[in-house]
């Protein structure tokens, strides 16, 4: 069990509200953690029931008492998003901080993929997103401020065999944050993408199963049209809750619109 956190009151995210989605696994959970450590009021969005329970025996002593609000919701069922978002809300006061981490892997070739298959990851990686955007913005636009960090992928920009759905659900939302990006600026809104390359995840693996592997992602794949990570590794979901925290922190306080890839140089070929 970790031992409980003593943020000062000066802390940037202490007593803040923060939500986030897909916090019960990976690189939500993460960051969830790492929000309660620093004082914030969590509300933590995911599907999964048990590993929210499971966030909750981890979360124990860390932060404030109460701090870690827990909902179980379908981020691709507006209504579902509405009901949530109200009774986070109804504790913890309105949103101030948002980061949308929710997210579902398809693999399988264009010719190959039901139209089920399709719908789903849409539904869960980009109307997920837009659901619970468009919920929370409405409210800070209200107070005045706030800050937007949606994770995306660095497969949104860079065309991988065998992920087509995927990429594309991840490309629909770095664009739709970035037109985000520019409605909310006058409201004094930033919104900001991260977007990970291969990162320690259940996502990974799940990958690595239906025939990657470590190695093809750390070399690269020629028969796959697939460069390496130029440092060699792949990141910790603690490497992208870092790069969120950032984006979401006074330090990025004139940064909007912009699409941050914490690959380990994968993108070399965007550059």
């Amino acid at each position: 069990m970790h031992q409980p956190a003593t943020p000062h009151p000066d802390v940037e995210f202490f007593g803040r509200h923060v939500l986030v989605t897909g916090a019960a696994s990976g690189i939500g959970r993460a960051l969830s953690l790492r929000l309660l450590a620093l004082g914030a009021r969590v509300s933590a969005l995911d599907l999964d029931t048990s590993a929210l329970a499971g966030l909750a025996w981890d979360a124990d002593g860390i932060g404030e008492p109460d701090a870690l609000c827990l909902q179980s919701v379908d981020v691709g069922d507006a209504a579902a998003v509405e009901t949530a978002i109200a009774a986070a809300e109804q504790q913890h006061g309105p949103v101030q901080y948002l980061s949308c981490v929710a997210g579902v892997l398809q693999m399988g070739r264009i010719v190959d993929l039901t139209d089920a298959q399709w719908l789903r990851v849409f539904n869960i990686n980009t109307t997920g997103v837009f659901n619970v955007c468009r919920r929370v913005a409405r409210s800070m636009i209200e107070q005045g401020r706030g800050a937007i960090v949606n994770v995306s992928s660095n497969a949104a920009g860079t065309p991988r065999a065998g992920m087509g759905a995927y990429a594309a659900s991840k490309a629909a939302v770095t664009q739709m944050s970035a037109c985000l990006a520019l409605e909310l600026a006058p409201h004094g809104i930033r919104v900001n993408v991260v977007s990970p390359g291969s990162t320690d995840t259940e996502m990974q693996r799940a990958m690595w199963r239906q025939g990657s592997s470590l190695d093809t992602v750390l070399q690269g794949d020629a028969a796959q049209f697939r460069l390496g990570i130029p440092l060699g590794k792949i990141a910790t979901p603690d490497d992208i809750a870092d790069a969120i925290l950032f984006l979401l922190s006074k330090r990025a306080g004139h940064i909007t619109l912009h699409d941050l890839r914490v690959d380990g140089g994968a993108t070399l070929d965007q550059r």
